[in-house]
């Protein structure tokens, strides 16, 4: 894992090297002081030589530790800047390796991970990797080589008290591999919660209409603050053995001060050690308690950081289901489309509590043995029930997933075979779900072209039947879009989304389903704009609305994953039972004939 995330330092290695090294040099000078200062006491204050004697020693050894109180200050500013940059520069390019992942991600991955799930590793798993990275680089540097430099200087100055830290240091630290031990397992589950606590929060904001309209506020509020609850208790459980950590510390360092006491008075009585030495030795033994208290803090983040970390690996080795060719075609001839003895399942796999992959069951097939020849620029129509795999059949042709048995082509090569980039801007989807992002209207416009004129977005403008309510707003196409289009009616928005799609000057633009929201009369005037102005682009319409298809050249009758009917409405009228029932059912003669 470790070597997976710290790939990601880049043009932070060096700042993330030099930080320790500095921290080394901060952390020497520290010891050195206590050093001197004994060195003070007893050679200066209680030495043996004049007055004056005594008193130069003190001059000369007070600038010496002045001197290294200022370097040792400047040292670790320098050092606070330097963690300070590594650790956002790496939390920085974790993230945007994290969107990046995401961006590349098929439907079937990330039908993997839940959207709440995703944000949560982006935000707040990436942050807490940021705050536990600044703190490892001085913290897990300094304390340790604090404790390694404090046992070595006293281990010069007496061997016998030396050993009094060397044994509290192995207890401190066997106790303190037992608490993280037990609380690991408590964070890695919090997080886990954090993922829900997002969901929750997502489809209320998604859903605040429906929620005010069934008026169910206080459903939301009590299922919000369940999930908060498990989270606050998650980490006061795991915040409670973490407090053992600092009490523990604490009582090691005091018991070693004692020992230290009672072993240095007999020392000093029987000539064998100096107060200064004692001084020092106290010194230390503060000096360790001071980043023992450090430490502990620190290890709650890293220990916090692991299973983020944990979370975010799992994302970053995701590999994408669907990727480009090793010699991809960059050309589509045509807008024919070519399906051959195509099957396709959706499979139920999932990341787990633990980060591994596993399977919900069997996959489901949801098509079966689909053979469908459909000529550049025809107009096909696609009905059927709900759960016919209407949506599934057309989304296989822009490669959104993978056929599982059979062929597919478009323009006579197999999409397989394509620049995924040729082929999605070639073959224009508009799905069920119409989403406009935040930004001005002809920014969401120009998502289909990034270079389109204004003419060119309102060419495609007026043949999705969009330009006439965008000329009555107050900036026309500088109208802002708010998040998700919520300030746009259902009918607009999808018109909105067709419009993108044009301005792509595909082969073939489909319709999933994308003309619901509008009128039956702005629903047929655009189908008489596509018949006009792109007679040569392929047009495969999904429908509920039988009025929508009615006219198309060929109409695709799905049920149960299978072509039950294909051909003119009067072929289907005379041969076809569900399409007969689908006509009966929604039109009247009179309707029929104001459709037609």
């Amino acid at each position: 894992m470790l070597r997976k995330l710290f790939s990601y330092l880049g043009q932070y290695k060096t700042a993330s090297i030099v930080t320790p090294l500095l921290v080394t040099f901060e952390t020497g000078f520290d010891i050195l002081i206590p050093f001197f200062m004994a060195i003070v006491i007893d050679k200066g204050l209680m030495g043996t030589g004049t007055r004056a004697q005594n008193m130069a020693i003190v001059y000369r050894y007070a600038i010496i530790l002045v001197g290294c109180a200022i370097i040792a200050l400047i040292i670790g500013f320098s050092n606070g800047r330097t963690a300070a940059y590594a650790s956002a520069g790496f939390s920085q390019n974790l993230r945007h390796a994290l969107y990046e992942k995401i961006q590349g991600f098929s439907f079937s991955n990330i039908d993997k991970f839940s959207t709440s799930g995703l944000v949560t590793r982006l935000t707040t798993d990436v942050t807490n990797i940021q705050n536990a990275y600044q703190l490892c680089l001085r913290i897990m540097v300094r304390a340790p080589l604090t404790m390694l430099l404090c046992f070595i200087v006293t281990f010069s100055i007496d061997r016998t008290i030396s050993l009094i830290f060397l044994g509290s240091l192995i207890i401190m630290g066997i106790c303190l591999t037992l608490i993280i031990t037990n609380a690991h397992p408590i964070f890695r589950h919090a997080f886990r919660r954090y993922d829900v606590l997002n969901r929750i929060v997502e489809e209320s904001v998604h859903g605040v209409r429906v929620v005010k309209s069934f008026v169910r506020e206080k459903l939301e509020i009590t299922k919000f603050r369940r999930t908060s609850q498990v989270i606050r208790d998650d980490f006061t459980h795991a915040e409670k053995i973490f407090s053992l950590s600092q009490p523990l510390m604490q009582f090691m360092v005091f018991v070693s001060l004692l020992v230290v006491y009672y072993v240095s008075a007999h020392e000093i009585v029987g000539g064998r050690m100096q107060t200064g030495n004692l001084m020092a030795f106290i010194t230390y033994i503060l000096l360790i308690l001071n980043q023992l208290m450090m430490l502990s803090t620190t290890l709650v983040m890293v220990t916090i950081a692991i299973s983020a970390g944990q979370r975010i690996v799992r994302v970053l080795d995701e590999e994408p289901a669907i990727a480009n060719p090793a010699a991809p075609v960059m050309a589509v001839a045509d807008g024919s489309i070519n399906f051959s003895g195509v099957d396709f399942s959706y499979t139920h796999d999932y990341i787990n509590d633990d980060g591994d992959e596993e399977s919900g069951g069997p996959p489901t097939q949801v098509l079966f043995d689909v053979d469908l020849q459909i000529d550049s620029g025809q107009t096909i129509g696609v009905l059927g029930g709900t759960g016919s795999s209407k949506s599934t059949l057309v989304q296989l042709i822009a490669r959104l997933y993978d056929v599982n048995a059979g062929t597919l082509k478009v323009g006579g090569v197999d999409v397989r075979d394509y620049d995924l980039e040729t082929l999605r801007d070639n073959v224009a989807i508009v799905l069920q779900q119409n989403v406009l992002f935040a930004g001005t209207i002809a920014e969401n416009l120009r998502w289909g072209a990034e270079d389109a004129t204004d003419e060119d977005l309102r060419r495609a403008a007026r043949m999705a039947q969009a330009e006439e309510f965008i000329s009555k707003l107050p900036d026309g196409y500088d109208t802002y879009i708010e998040q998700g289009g919520s300030n746009v009616s259902g009918g607009q928005k999808q018109r909105l989304c067709i419009a993108r799609a044009l301005l792509k000057s595909p082969q073939v633009i489909i319709l999933d389903d994308s003309t619901s929201a509008v009128d039956m009369k702005t629903d047929a005037l655009l189908r008489k704009a596509f018949a006009e102005e792109i007679p040569q682009v392929t047009k495969i319409i999904v429908a509920q609305r039988i009025s929508s298809v009615m006219d198309a050249d060929k109409i695709l009758v799905m049920d149960r994953g299978r072509i039950n009917g294909f051909g003119t409405h009067d072929e289907l009228m005379a041969s076809n039972a569900i399409y007969a029932d689908i006509y009966e059912s929604q039109l009247t003669r009179e309707e029929a004939e104001d459709a037609a």
